[in-house]
């Protein structure tokens, strides 16, 4: 079974990438939340790579990607997706991204849809917070730095997680906030400033690659009413729900498993 994690070089630079699972496998893709590294995806590695070839990366500006000089877009982000698949020859894949990860798999369904055989939109919202919300939280990090990175990592798991989660799994909680405080601030930045200007809502019925939306039915920063209405504009996609809030693959990782295996092996 191949396993690597390698910094792998793109025509759009350089990406920390890490590659599980049978190299003759589907090609499955995971993109990572704004403040947390590949390793997030963790829990998922076993039950994901034993189907897949199973393709972790973290997102521009964030673990071991370099941070470019910003501000990034979702064009940006969406198109280093297809170069390191361009990277590793691979054709065709699904993809999997929660957060940020999932805003840009709604890019890629838009943009890209013949590259991927499904897509599943997980915590995401085709239009994520205010544009107001996220300049302003960009420009504290920038004048900040790491000062405010670490104040985001305090505050993030009343975010990311529910409090019940929070009070019985403090080990992953504190990791979680581990990688936050370690992006750097101007890869953060950045990548607000894409979620800043991204508004995906008029442009989801050209996503014709099937489709899973999965919500937490806790998160409180991007609901199921969120998943509801990107259902209402994607045809034919499916919606599922989770016990958890925003980090639902970390909080409540059985039931996210089962919900992105069941809709791939039907796509």
């Amino acid at each position: 079974m191949e396993q690597n994690t390698i910094r792998l070089k793109t025509r759009r630079g350089e990406f920390r990438v890490a590659v599980d699972g049978d190299a003759a496998a589907p090609a499955l893709v995971l993109g990572n939340s704004l403040g947390t590294t590949l390793e997030m995806w963790e829990p998922q590695v076993a039950a994901f790579a034993g189907r897949f070839r199973l393709i972790r990366y973290d997102t521009r500006g964030h673990g071991g990607s370099p941070a470019t000089p910003g501000p990034y877009s979702f064009d940006d982000l969406g198109q280093d997706v297809l170069a390191v698949l361009d990277a590793l020859e691979v054709e065709r894949a699904a993809f999997c991204g929660i957060s940020m990860g999932g805003h840009t798999g709604l890019w890629l369904g838009i943009h890209a849809g013949p590259r991927f055989n499904a897509i599943a939109v997980c915590n995401s919202a085709a239009k994520i917070g205010t544009e107001q919300a996220w300049n302003e939280r960009a420009a504290m990090v920038r004048a900040d730095g790491a000062a405010a990175m670490r104040a985001l990592a305090d505050s993030a798991p009343g975010r990311w997680f529910t409090e019940g989660f929070a009070q019985t799994h403090p080990t992953v909680v504190q990791r979680a906030q581990g990688w936050i405080a370690g992006i750097a601030p101007e890869g953060y930045a950045a990548c607000c400033d894409a979620l800043a200007a991204s508004d995906l809502r008029g442009c989801l019925g050209r996503i014709a690659t099937p489709t899973l939306l999965l919500a937490g039915a806790s998160d409180p920063v991007t609901t199921v009413a969120d998943a509801q209405a990107m259902q209402a504009g994607i045809k034919g996609a499916q919606l599922a729900v989770v016990p958890a809030s925003h980090l639902s693959n970390l909080e409540a990782p059985q039931a996210f498993d089962e919900a992105v295996l069941d809709f791939l092996a039907g796509a």
